[in-house]
């Protein structure tokens, strides 16, 4: 087992050419995966990552959340951060040079190895597997877009990556983005009181999770599976398998395809 470095948790303090008011409230912590998130709305962070296992963990410095107002970056006395989109159309897009402003300050704030990714309903889905790539690097940058969206050219310059919740459309990115810190965070080391529960859940093998129960033995006429009551574990093992596979076979039969391939 590898040891935790003496640099962990520890404060790490940097000169900034930017006001104060620009500050993030939270000083840095050396060694700690890090959410930054740009936002037009900053307070509706940490929200639920506030909460339960990840706000516990956020409190006990196993991993960071920074904020960036991109009003902070907005143009004139008004803080504007959007214009009408080019060639017409309805709605208003969020402007180049301001969100790549706010990209910039999150970058020069960000550490190591951080992918820069805007919630888009067009981008690539979110899945398990891109949790985990997150969970392994040093933070993830995440834009929350706002309106009709974010004109194209930041996303170009930035090689940005699109990331989708899934095939529908929000009135921002926010929501988004705290689903998918909260996926990401609890892989992080430390952060869920049993390990075993990140391997043995939905998704983790490409297959959706078993069926679980719990006491009271029986409810409202229905018992638990005799097998899960029978201590014998290589049994219980094989039933949560067939389970796990009748399951992803009726609801997502594109996983079951996918488990079908992977087998060859």
């Amino acid at each position: 087992m590898s040891k935790t470095p003496k640099s962990f948790g520890r404060k790490s303090i940097r000169a900034s050419l930017l006001p104060q008011s620009l500050m993030d409230e939270t000083p840095d912590l050396v060694n700690v995966w890090q959410a930054r998130v740009i936002t037009l709305f900053p307070n509706a962070f940490p929200g639920v990552l506030g909460e339960s296992l990840t706000g516990r963990a956020l409190q006990e410095g196993k991993w960071q959340l920074h904020t960036h107002d991109l009003r902070h970056h907005g143009l004139t006395k008004h803080r504007n951060v959007d214009d009408t989109p080019s060639g017409g159309g309805a709605g208003m897009v969020l402007r180049a040079d301001v969100v790549g402003a706010a990209i910039e300050d999150a970058k020069a704030r960000q550490r190591g190895n951080a992918p820069i990714v805007y919630m888009s309903p067009r981008g690539r889905p979110f899945t398990q597997a891109m949790a985990r790539d997150w969970a392994g690097s040093d933070g993830v940058t995440i834009l929350c877009g706002r309106f009709e969206g974010v004109d194209e050219r930041v996303l170009e310059h930035y090689n940005v990556t699109e990331v989708s919740l899934g095939d529908f459309v929000m009135t921002g990115g926010e929501i988004a983005a705290q689903a998918m810190i909260d996926a990401t965070v609890r892989l992080l080391p430390g952060v869920l009181g049993n390990a075993e529960s990140a391997v043995e859940e939905s998704h983790s093998n490409g297959l959706l999770e078993h069926p679980q129960y719990t006491r009271p033995a029986e409810w409202q006429g229905r018992a638990i599976p005799d097998v899960l009551m029978s201590g014998n574990h290589a049994k219980i093992a094989q039933w949560r398998q067939e389970m796990s596979e009748a399951l992803t076979q009726a609801r997502r039969p594109d996983l079951w395809q996918k488990h079908l391939d992977k087998k060859g």
